[in-house]
């Protein structure tokens, strides 16, 4: 089991002695303005990050300094909300590698926590046979297993998915090649099928 939320003296102890635990905090309290409380989203259209695993959102942080995905501005929705919106593009694009690495190993260490949303039964059977078909290879235990190195599916929130997938048909998210071959090979119908796949894990 995981831990729910890891010191940040256990942070600093296991190799990261150039950010200090306020500086933690703060860089945590500003992700969880948009993620929610602990990583852990209330809304459709943004991501849980909490439980992720560290490799995937250490890749992510520094995909999106690249500014090799999509960056949409998104309003802060904890905190101080009346802050002027931002993207992840502008949230990491100072972040040092210290700071990624802290911030990864801190949510990576907390638990999963699945999204609780209305779904189409008809549709997430659907799902289920693309999932196991397409996916399951890499995304395992419905997506939900942090030591597959890829990112959790089962119990994202589905809006967050839908948009996602949108990207990836697009071409506008960045993708291994091995994934691309499979998205490719999904219809539309497959992508929402999946979606609701993943948002009945619950």
């Amino acid at each position: 089991m995981k831990r729910q939320v890891l010191s940040f003296f256990s942070v600093l102890a296991i190799g990261f002695p150039a950010l200090a635990a306020a500086d933690l905090d703060a860089l945590m309290q500003d992700c969880d303005g948009c993620h929610g409380e602990g990583g852990v989203s209330q809304w459709s259209d943004m991501p849980s990050i909490a439980g992720l695993g560290e490799f995937v959102i250490v890749d992510a942080l520094y995909v999106y300094q690249d500014e090799a995905r999509p960056c949409a501005d998104s309003e802060y929705r904890l905190g101080d909300t009346s802050r002027p919106a931002t993207n992840m593009c502008a949230a990491v694009a100072e972040l040092s590698e210290d700071a990624i690495d802290a911030l990864a190993a801190s949510y990576g260490n907390m638990d999963w926590v699945k999204a609780t949303q209305p779904f189409d039964a008809e549709l997430a059977a659907a799902g289920e046979e693309v999932h196991d078909r397409l996916c399951d290879r890499c995304h395992s235990d419905a997506g939900t297993n942090p030591d597959d190195e890829a990112s959790m599916l089962g119990g994202q929130q589905m809006d967050y998915l839908r948009t996602t997938f949108a990207e990836y048909a697009a071409g506008t998210r960045g993708q291994p090649k091995k994934m691309k071959q499979k998205m490719d090979e999904l219809s539309a119908d497959d992508a929402e099928a999946l979606v609701h796949y993943y948002g009945s894990i619950q």
